[in-house]
């Protein structure tokens, strides 16, 4: 990775003012891809970070049917799942004002996460690639999406001259098998931000942005178009 990453630390007092200013960065974004070309398209993360976010811009004034929403990475389960991301995003984010957005998700029923990867890549196509906003999370491992330390084909997950839209993971530290967008189709994205939370994850990201570091957020930030926004509270 290179010696100097490039990226722009948002740090705010408490959950609830993080949450507000990720969703102010984030609306402001939409109405502006909105204003030039009459849509926006987003991809959000899972897990427990986000849910405030979602709530507070979910009831922002947009033209919320000009919204297309995916997933930067979704696990191999049905929305019936409580693991299920897009289960997550349906109940706090699909609401309100933005209930009329567009939601293109990532589970499709297959035999396998690789075939389920296939039909995910066929319902993304057609969409306004590239992304105008990418929202991430981070583990305490580093792994960003579902680009995790220890899944078996990491090289292939991080290469940044993929054509792939979808690809699918198995790591042993995932839990289940995973899908996620591929790493130009995040890296690509207008703005791209990390909201994070906590003392433990602060660290982790300054590890990552330490000269040398091989953690996967890293080659996110490497291969950005634009310094990474990082979005941060106790």
């Amino acid at each position: 990775m290179g010696a100097e990453a490039r990226v722009s630390w948002n740090r705010f007092a408490g959950q609830a003012e993080l949450a507000e200013a990720v969703a102010d960065a984030v609306a402001q974004r939409l109405q502006a891809a909105i204003g030039a070309r009459g849509a926006a398209f987003m991809a959000v993360s899972g897990g427990t970070t986000p849910a405030p976010f979602f709530r507070a811009l979910s009831g922002r004034p947009l033209a919320w049917d000009k919204v297309t929403v995916t997933l930067v990475d979704e696990r191999f389960v049905p929305m019936s799942s409580p693991r299920s991301n897009a289960a997550l995003v349906a109940d706090d984010l699909l609401q309100g004002p933005a209930a009329t957005a567009r939601f293109v998700g990532l589970y499709h029923p297959a035999a396998s996460a690789e075939a389920g990867a296939g039909l995910a890549s066929q319902a993304l196509a057609g969409l306004g690639w590239p992304l105008d906003i990418a929202v991430l999370g981070m583990g305490q491992d580093g792994h960003t999406a579902s680009f995790f330390p220890d899944a078996t084909d990491l090289p292939t997950l991080l290469d940044p001259q993929s054509q792939a839209l979808v690809l699918p993971v198995e790591a042993a530290s995932a839990g289940e098998p995973r899908l996620t967008l591929a790493l130009p189709r995040i890296a690509g994205a207008g703005f791209v931000a990390l909201h994070i939370e906590g003392e433990t994850k602060r660290k982790v990201a300054e590890a990552a942005l330490a000269p040398g570091s091989r953690l996967p957020i890293r080659a996110v930030i490497d291969h950005a178009l634009r310094p990474v926004e990082i979005f941060w509270a106790p």
